[in-house]
């Protein structure tokens, strides 16, 4: 039973959670095998991910510390962070006081044996995520820093709650978490009052609504820890790991960790159900959280599971596991002598195959039925109207930078002097926090000449080191598409898309905000403000409408604005305007001038650029080339798009 004093610090109850049953389920497994590495809890703000996972500490069994035995720790994990703060640090007070080396644990260690909680764990530093689930995985922290090495255990729950529309996770993180679950508001009038009633009945008297809960928390408890103790005598057969292989195998999920996953969170919930056997819907149940986000591979796949794939692929697992046991059963058996009168000869089977002589595939020739080409005579849409072609996949485009050193928002694309990031060098200026080793050994010359012959160490103010830190950051990148008439042939749009999908595919992977804007017919359309969630900007994209003329000056002045207006919201982001044309400006009175003038404005404000000269054909006008001038940035050809044509050119525009 929980004390007076409990009473009146405890939060939400578990139990008093309306809906969310596949989120609770995903916190409760864990909770029975923290194996199986957390739950990433993905969802709109406002689906209560915060309250269920807070409320879940309490459901977990004491924990023996130092000979006593207290509660379950929740430990928070701000974004903010560093790694000294995460993993540890030397003990300052000790080296200062008695000149021996010690190492003062982190927020890993803290957590050992409670829950630790990462909200917008899709903003945290991606090498701090690292750091995180490789513990969670081990169980254990190893450090190796500044002299001192040190190892300690840290079991624990780890939580991460995000919201996609602030930007995804990369598909390598996504893959180290064990479970994850996409949570949403129920659109179930019943529902959703009762969700407004609980959270009213809370906030007038917690006390009270803490304690109509309370029995039933406490049997949650009791049978979190009874599967606990059963977990190591469940039996998972060979059938049901023949089913989780041939699963992860449907559906193409890379490397083995998916397996080993599945397997852990089957046999969590057969102990959680108070089996001693792990069954066919404790493998469905443990696919359903441990599949969807390793299908994920690229940025713009949607994530979850299709029921009908998971069913079908369900069904052929179990056929091959009976196959197995029937295989198995015979095995020793002789083999019954083979009748000749079975089959034909060979030239029989090949006909009853379906050969060329009965009307076979070879047989089969043009479909003379199929649709007309819309773009042929007779068909078609208008030039103003022509929707966008499907993107072409051949480039791959991997590092845009923005030249010289920047300070702003963690990402992985520009370099970046950041307080999160790598400690790389000392400095005797002040540079981001202390560099202790450092500070330790500059005092250490002078201890002889300051009369120290035994306790603390003596310092002085010039002894001092500052850390300098280097990173990498992201940035916002304003893609700036022609979609005007000059550019609209099919085969070319589609180069142009596709070369757009892989530079917002590399702007996703690098933790960057992006903005689209296209530029048709009289003005420069902002499709997609800056944002952090580029699938939005894919499928923007993919619904964007061509033809007319071209406006590139509008163009070059929107992306002013908007990069313009980013500067007031997050001065320290820096910009890079990738504009993809032929150069062709034939919006408005004298059109070529104004957006050369254009061009030079926004280069007047420190932007850095490229051009992505789309011409074809061959007779070529140069203009792009002329506007990257005019930019003072970058310029490549499309037919060029790649990691080091693109990497070499915007370097050069530093």
């Amino acid at each position: 039973m929980r004390s007076e004093e409990d009473r009146q610090v405890a939060g939400f109850p578990f139990s008093a959670v309306v809906g969310q049953d596949q989120l609770r389920l995903a916190l409760i497994l864990c909770a029975v095998h923290p194996g199986i590495g957390g739950v990433l809890v993905r969802g709109e703000k406002g689906t209560a991910k915060s309250t269920v996972v807070r409320a879940l500490t309490a459901l977990l069994p004491a924990v023996d510390d130092a000979g006593t035995t207290r509660p379950a720790r929740l430990v928070e994990l701000p974004v903010g962070a560093t790694e000294d703060r995460v993993i540890g640090s030397i003990d300052l007070e000790k080296v200062l006081r008695d000149g021996e080396r010690a190492f003062q644990p982190g927020l890993l260690a803290a957590a050992h044996q409670g829950v630790l909680y990462v909200d917008e764990v899709n903003l945290l530093h991606d090498h701090l995520v690292d750091v995180l689930l490789d513990a969670a995985a081990m169980g254990r922290v190893h450090i190796e820093r500044d002299g001192i090495s040190h190892s300690h255990p840290a079991k624990f729950v780890l939580v991460g709650t995000m919201n996609p529309e602030e930007g995804e996770l990369r598909p390598q993180l996504l893959d180290r978490f064990g479970l994850a679950v996409d949570v949403a508001a129920s659109r179930d009038v019943d529902v959703r009052m009762e969700v407004v009633r609980r959270r009213l009945d809370y906030e007038r008297d917690p006390e009270a609504f803490v304690a109509r809960y309370e029995s039933a928390d406490e049997e949650l408890a009791a049978e979190i820890l009874t599967a606990r103790e059963k977990l190591d005598s469940v039996e998972l057969s060979n059938r049901e790991l023949r089913r989780i292989a041939s699963l992860c195998a449907s559906f193409d999920v890379d490397g083995m960790r998916a397996d080993l996953v599945l397997a852990r969170t089957a046999t969590a919930h057969a102990a959680w159900r108070g089996d001693s056997e792990v069954t066919a819907e404790d493998v469905r149940v443990a696919a359903e959280l441990t599949l969807p986000h390793r299908r994920r591979r690229d940025p713009f796949d949607e994530p979850g599971l299709d029921q009908q794939q998971l069913d079908d692929a369900l069904e052929q697992a179990d056929q091959d596991a009976q196959s197995q046991v029937e295989d198995d059963a015979r095995d020793g058996e002789p083999e019954p002598p083979e009748n000749p009168e079975d089959h034909g000869p060979d030239e029989d089977r090949g006909q009853e195959d379906g050969g060329p002589e009965d009307g076979g595939p070879e047989d089969e020739g043009p479909d003379d039925d199929g649709p007309e080409d819309p773009d042929g005579p007779g068909g078609g849409v208008r030039a103003t109207d022509r929707p966008s072609a499907p993107p072409a996949g051949e480039f791959k485009a991997k590092l845009l930078e923005v030249p010289g050193v920047g300070e702003g928002a963690p990402g992985r694309r520009s370099r970046s002097m950041s307080p999160r990031g790598r400690v790389v060098r000392s400095t005797r200026e002040r540079g981001h926090g202390l560099h202790l080793t450092s500070t330790v050994f500059a005092a250490a010359e002078s201890q002889v000449a300051r009369g120290r012959t035994a306790g603390r160490l003596r310092l002085a103010p010039a002894d001092l080191r500052g850390a300098i830190r280097e990173g990498r950051e992201g940035n916002l990148i304003v893609f700036v598409v022609d979609a005007s008439g000059s550019m609209a042939a099919r085969d070319r749009l589609s180069a142009v898309t596709g070369a757009v999908v892989s530079l917002l595919r590399d702007a996703y992977q690098r933790r960057d905000k992006v903005a689209v804007i296209t530029v048709r017919g009289r003005e420069a359309e902002l499709v997609l403000p800056p944002t952090s969630s580029v699938d939005i900007a894919v499928r923007r994209l993919q619904s964007m409408r061509t033809g007319g003329k071209s406006p590139l000056a509008e163009g070059f002045l929107r992306a002013r604005e908007v990069v313009l207006r980013e500067r007031l919201r997050d001065p320290q982001r820096r910009a890079l305007v990738v504009t993809l044309t032929d150069g062709r400006a034939t919006g408005g009175k004298d059109a070529l001038h104004r957006a050369r003038v254009a061009a030079h404005l926004l280069a007047d404000a420190s932007v850095a650029s490229i051009v992505v000269d789309c011409e074809t054909g061959l007779v070529r006008l140069g203009l792009a080339a002329e506007l990257a001038r005019e930019l003072r940035g970058g310029y490549v050809r499309l037919a060029e798009l790649s990691a080091q044509q693109v990497a070499g050119v915007v370097r050069a525009a530093a």
